[in-house]
């Protein structure tokens, strides 16, 4: 059909082919696996060497200490399965592995991360394990033949690290064992205070020992450290062990010290408040994972399936009920009203009104009829569906989004790397300068130790990065779980972050802009036909066509009810009867055939131009109303009335970004078949407009765009020029670069990718305290767009639905057709942006000034804790959970 209608349509065809063929393109994978006998170098040269002969393989790792091999490939090239191969034909045996994710919901922070890390390493048989401290998860893949999981299990407990299971993991912090722990040890300090400054009388000494004096307050404040800062201490001796100079070992320091040069209220008084702070960093943190797990919960657990049980129900079918992920592929699931479906499936019987927000982000329920597709976690809510499983639980569209999710911390922001890095000098210069305000004026000009001492426990204090740390992640996370609640799939805090700065938005046309579906807008009867007779003929020519012109065509005519056949000759409805021969595709023009033995011709007006017909002078019946438009109406003549085509009607229709097709046929038909140029036998039947809908929000968004401050907003598309300006001034693009085949759309996005880092330079170079890096976002119809996708700063797929290679291609995929989320996504990560800076910002200044007035005396260990450590956690908490309030359409 491409070659029926020309440029007007085989532009867009021939840019998808061509993406298809650049959708290869994709990032390397990772192999990893488990290769016991593998324990020398002389192992692990031969072992890589036979990795590395086999063609799609980049990288090959060997670790013989743990007999772990990492191999990097090419997925388009090799699988896993020929990696294992090689290494087998080696002399070596890949063992199997078991991949385990567990719930650590104490391990808050990178350093505590670091610890888990280092813990799991020494197990002999740990593969590969990934921390994601925002989410309180770690993932551990093991060789089960040389570790357990219980071995695992210890590993991560050892680090002090407490692991949850069930229901347990959902307990309230508050009730925890280090609750309570720490609320008898404030009750311990409090007493203390008391003894010491209310009830002194009774403040007894209870005995004297090591040259000390052992008062009731005193063994009160001993106790109130001993008891609530069980938990530092423990921590802190696993940080000893690991060499890790974090807040566990900082404060265990801290406490241990005070109690050694006898300051007691100090030590009680760190343990308690520190303990406390952890304790309302842990439910802040909760707070920001529930929006995770709440993604969780939206599949059910259990699934009503029909499975053949003869004699048991009139169909021979019984209704079981199992776990989700019991349902197998061709399952059929039974949802009725109020419930989730719980797999992704086809509906083969039933109706109902489907809300799919949980995956879609849109709010407006979709009608469900037998053949449409359905995803887990949409929620019927009327009538009853019965549902073919397509894809089993933990590979649903809604699996993949929350596993994406969760994966999503894996790649930091460039604002986290930089947090890492100040960090790892921040935490030394502190505790540096703690121990010289401790030891310097006491050894060197005889000031009081126990001041002194005060003041370098409060630098300790302030040494702990944690808030500074957690200040990214944690909006990182609170950012990406609420995109994904309003159907936004973020794969990583760099993109969100990079999401943020972009000043340049580059919108593929159709299926992006437009809803990708032709329809027919316009028909016009010629030469005393009428639009019945027009449709009819030009559907009896286009069925037997696969075009997306073509079947918008037939489709046109049975909404119409109207059977092919010629003009003229009316059908049945209830079938085509006509005869349709010598069909003949004319390359470049359109196509030919015989009607009922009376030829008839479709294309393009320059193919009737080539046949002679006088396109200026087109005849037309009418009542005397309009025609076409408002601006085009017949002009009279001898023979009734005419229309021109050539300067009036097509370029206008064309204009409105519009496909024309005309019809025409044989009066007299000739003798030998097609028709002559100039043979005056040759008459119009009509015309047919067709054009692919643009989206009823692509205005909307594309405003909202420039509200929020996009610079500059492309329409990059490989239909024609016409066509795409058309399209582009209903939705208010003035850029438009068009008859782009795909490594010209790379290149655009290249160009302005060039544009945009020079235009954000010279921003820096006049506003440094306001630098962004700048960027393009390229936003197109899921894998087809894959080169410009990839090419762009942010590739962001539309309608990725239940379509995983464009969910795995993308940076960004929209899960519904709704441009509304484009915008939303620009706000998020503006927002998102602002609050990070916010964060990095607040929180180490107030570490600063709190650094600098410590040596000073103005500045103690409860200000330190209450403001430095617990404050600021709870602030840059508080702040990020703000992102949840971000919604599509503010």
């Amino acid at each position: 059909m491409t070659d029926e209608f020309g440029s007007d349509a085989d532009g867009e065809g021939d840019d998808h082919a061509g993406r298809d063929r650049g959708a290869a393109a994709t990032a390397d994978a990772t192999f990893r696996a488990s290769v016991p006998s593998m324990d020398c170098s002389s192992c692990a040269g031969k072992v890589e060497r036979s990795a590395r002969d086999l063609s799609g393989v980049t990288s090959v790792e060997t670790r013989p200490t743990s007999g772990t091999l990492v191999v990097g490939y090419d997925p388009a090239a090799t699988t896993p399965e020929a990696i294992r191969a090689r290494v087998t034909a080696a002399g070596y045996a890949v063992a199997s592995t078991e991949t385990e994710t567990f719930a650590v919901p104490s391990m808050d922070c990178s350093s505590c991360a670091g610890k888990v890390e280092s813990a799991l390493s020494a197990v002999d048989g740990v593969v590969e394990c990934d921390t994601r401290p925002a989410a309180g998860r770690v993932e551990v893949t093991y060789d089960p033949d040389r570790a357990g999981r219980g071995d695992v299990l210890a590993a991560i407990e050892n680090a002090g690290y407490e692991v949850v299971e069930g229901e347990t993991a959902s307990a309230s912090v508050w009730r925890s064992g280090r609750a309570l722990k720490t609320a008898v040890g404030a009750v311990a300090l409090l007493l203390g205070v008391g003894f010491e400054y209310v009830f002194t009388g009774a403040n007894a000494t209870l005995l004297t020992a090591f040259g000390r004096t052992i008062t009731v307050d005193w063994a009160l404040y001993v106790l109130a450290a001993a008891v609530a800062g069980q938990a530092i201490l423990r921590n802190g001796w696993y940080s000893a062990r690991t060499r890790s100079l974090d807040i566990d070992f900082l404060m265990s320091a801290g406490v241990v010290g005070a109690v050694a040069v006898d300051l007691p209220f100090e030590a009680a008084t760190l343990a308690v408040l520190f303990s406390v702070s952890e304790l309302l960093e842990r439910y802040s943190m909760d707070r920001a994972r529930s929006s995770m797990t709440e993604l969780m919960d939206l599949s059910p657990d259990t699934a009503t399936v029909r499975r053949e049980a003869a004699g048991e129900d009139d169909d021979g079918r019984d209704e079981v009920t199992v776990s989700v992920d019991e349902v197998a592929v061709g399952d059929v699931v039974v949802v009725r009203p109020g419930e989730r479906i719980p797999v992704d499936g086809v509906v083969i019987e039933g109706s109902s009104a489907v809300d799919e927000s949980p995956i879609t982000g849109e709010s407006v329920p979709v009608d469900a009829t037998e053949g449409d597709e359905v995803y887990a976690g949409s929620i019927v809510e009327e009538g009853y569906l019965e549902v073919t499983a397509t894809a089993q639980a933990d590979e649903s569209t809604l699996a993949t989004v929350i596993q994406l999710v969760e994966d999503a911390e894996r790649d930091k922001s460039e604002r986290e790397r930089f947090v890492d890095r100040f960090a790892s000098y921040y935490t030394p210069a502190v505790v540096a300068l703690a121990a010289v305000t401790t030891l310097g004026p006491p050894l060197f000009v005889g000031a009081p130790f126990e001041t002194w001492f005060t003041r370098g426990l409060t630098l300790l204090v302030i040494a702990c990065p944690c808030a500074f740390v957690i200040s990214t992640p944690v909006s990182v996370v609170s950012g990406i779980t609420s995109a994904a609640r309003n159907g936004v799939l973020i794969k990583g805090g760099d993109r969100l972050e990079a999401m943020g700065e972009v000043d340049t938005v580059a919108l593929d046309k159709t299926g992006t802009i437009t809803t990708g579906d032709l329809g027919v807008t316009d028909v016009v009867a010629l030469n005393g036909t009428n639009e019945d007779d027009v449709v009819r003929s030009v559907a009896a020519l286009e069925r037997r066509s696969e075009h997306p012109i073509a079947r918008a065509i037939v489709e046109h005519a049975d909404e119409r009810g109207v059977a092919p056949g010629a003009a003229g000759r009316p059908r049945e409805a209830d079938g085509d009867t006509s005869e349709i021969t010598d069909f003949e595709s004319i390359t470049g023009e359109g196509v030919r055939a015989d009607l009922d033995g009376v030829t008839h011709y479709a294309g393009k007006p320059a193919l009737f131009e080539d046949l002679g017909v006088d396109l200026e002078h087109a005849h037309v019946e009418t009542d005397g109303g309009l025609v076409v438009d408002d601006d085009v109406e017949p002009t009279d003549c001898d023979h009734g009335s005419y229309l021109d085509l050539v300067n009036d009607v097509v370029p206008r229709l064309q204009a409105e970004g519009k496909t024309v097709v005309l019809v025409g046929r044989v009066g007299d038909a000739p003798t030998d078949g097609r028709p002559q140029s100039g043979d005056p036998a040759i008459e119009l039947v009509g015309i047919v407009a067709v054009a692919d809908t643009v989206r009823p929000e692509a205005a909307g968004a594309v405003e909202r765009l420039s509200d929020l401050g996009i610079d500059r907003v492309v329409m990059l598309t490989g239909d024609n020029e016409r066509t795409a300006r058309a399209i582009a001034e209903q939705v208010g693009i003035d850029e438009v670069r068009a008859d782009l085949l795909p490594d010209e759309k790379v290149a655009a996005i290249r160009e302005f990718t060039a544009d945009s880092e020079a235009a954000a330079a010279e921003d820096a170079r006049r506003l440094p305290w306001n630098r962004t890096n700048g960027g393009v976002a390229m936003v197109g119809d899921g894998v087809n767009d894959a080169p410009a996708l990839a090419a762009a700063t942010v590739g962001v797929a539309m309608g990725a639905a239940g379509t995983d290679t464009a969910i795995e291609t993308a940076d960004v995929a929209l899960m519904g057709d709704d441009l509304t989320r484009l915008p939303y996504l620009v706000a998020l990560a503006r927002k998102a942006n602002g609050v990070i800076k916010t964060n990095i910002w607040s929180s180490l200044g107030v570490k600063l000034v709190l650094a600098a007035g410590a040596p000073l005396g103005l500045v103690g260990v409860i200000h330190a804790v209450v403001i430095g450590d617990m404050g600021m956690s709870l602030a840059v908490t508080g702040n990020a959970m703000r992102l949840a309030n971000v919604e599509p359409g503010e």
